[in-house]
């Protein structure tokens, strides 16, 4: 008896600790990405860095060296981002890098690329949580894909979430990306441009929802340059197993104290 009692609350205890940490989930204010489906095959962007640094322009070893390439998957289903960096900062890592939402201008001046590329109004202030994507924002790269922590860096992914298809939120062709310091100082960036357009075609349409869960070394530098977006919205979806396992395990220690 004794020992069917401890496995009864055993398994209360991991059904609440599981509905807690679906509710730790932040989603966007409009509700999770979904996945690009009909990306044209073929069109190839690429955003080169300068040669001068945003941060610190005068610095004798210059910029970093790389480019983001990205072009959609051979079944239209999501963008293959190619990522290659190198003379890194000596300091101030791990780097991160995001799709932002405005492009560059021609001065250079990074802070004018704006917020991280966010169309459905998630925020940054919660760190994106890599395990559900579809939960953090479209731009959020480093966030979803992993932090500059090598010199060179280079990797290479398919991201569900972003478009090539012009007009669409997720769009990035028009757009830029940025590099930062672990304090999120602004270190240099670069504007995507259209580099090949073979063909036009589209990839047929797939299910264009993404697998929803329940619901859904600092460097001394100036003040960082902001780039979030609006405040986090709260996932809840959970709530019911969370007080359906309180009640559960009321229950079961009622039983238990008056055997």
């Amino acid at each position: 008896m004794y020992t069917s009692m401890v496995a009864v609350v055993s398994t209360a205890l991991l059904t609440l600790a599981s509905a807690q940490n679906t509710t730790d989930l932040i989603t966007g204010k409009l509700g999770n990405s979904t996945v690009a489906s009909n990306n044209p095959i073929g069109k190839v962007y690429t955003a080169t860095l300068p040669e001068k640094p945003f941060f610190n322009p005068k610095n004798p070893k210059g910029n970093i060296k790389g480019s983001i390439s990205a072009a959609a998957t051979s079944n239209g289903v999501g963008v293959k981002f190619t990522v290659r960096f190198e003379n890194l900062p000596t300091s101030g890592g791990p780097f991160l890098y995001h799709l932002h939402a405005s492009p560059v201008p021609a001065d250079g001046n990074c802070t004018k690329a704006l917020t991280h590329l966010d169309p459905l109004i998630r925020g940054e202030t919660t760190p994106c949580n890599d395990e559900y994507p579809q939960t953090c924002q479209v731009g959020d790269l480093s966030g979803k894909y992993g932090s500059i922590v090598s010199d060179p860096f280079e990797e290479s992914y398919n991201d569900e979430y972003a478009s090539t298809v012009p007009g669409s939120p997720a769009f990035f062709g028009n757009r830029s990306f940025v590099i930062h310091f672990a304090n999120k100082t602004r270190i240099t960036c670069a504007n995507f441009v259209l580099a090949s357009n073979s063909t036009a075609s589209r990839a047929k349409p797939k299910n264009t929802r993404a697998n929803d869960p329940a619901t859904s070394s600092t460097r001394p530098s100036p003040s960082p340059s902001p780039t979030g977006s609006a405040p986090p919205t709260q996932v809840t979806g959970a709530a019911n197993a969370i007080s359906a396992s309180l009640l559960s395990l009321t229950v079961v220690f009622g039983l238990f104290f008056m055997l």
